[in-house]
């Protein structure tokens, strides 16, 4: 089996407040919209799914709990990264640190309580 893209869906208990974040405070461009439940944001190539649930969905407290699904942003520029998040007044959970495993990263949550961690292979590595 040869895989040729992997989309994560994200639950959110609202979705226009969810495609508000991704779209104008990350900069995704809204992909798709469907019977106001189900949305897809994308940046180049790369797309996240948007899922409406509300309170009779199985899948409500782990929107609650935010613990459900993390991401990882890869960027090529870490500080212009923290910088937009900063200017668009986002949640910062953890502040831009060089981590053991070779990678610069900060991580952010969105207003599901989602982390998404965003990082750029660290200076002094020198690639992986």
């Amino acid at each position: 089996m040869e895989i040729e893209q992997l989309v994560p869906q994200l639950r959110t208990t609202n979705l226009d407040r969810a495609i508000h974040f991704y779209t104008k405070k990350l900069g995704f461009a809204l992909a798709f919209r469907y019977r106001g439940f189900y949305a897809g944001v994308s940046s180049g190539t790369r797309m996240i799914h948007l899922k409406l649930v509300d309170e009779l969905d199985p899948g409500i407290d782990f929107v609650r709990r935010g613990q459900h699904l993390h991401l990882h942003v890869e960027v090529q520029d870490i500080h212009a990264a923290f910088q937009q998040v900063q200017d668009a007044d986002i949640k910062i959970v953890e502040g831009i640190s060089d981590r053991p495993w070779g990678m610069t990263e900060f991580v952010i949550e969105d207003p599901d309580g989602h982390t998404i961690y965003f990082g750029s292979v660290a200076a002094d590595n020198g690639g992986r």
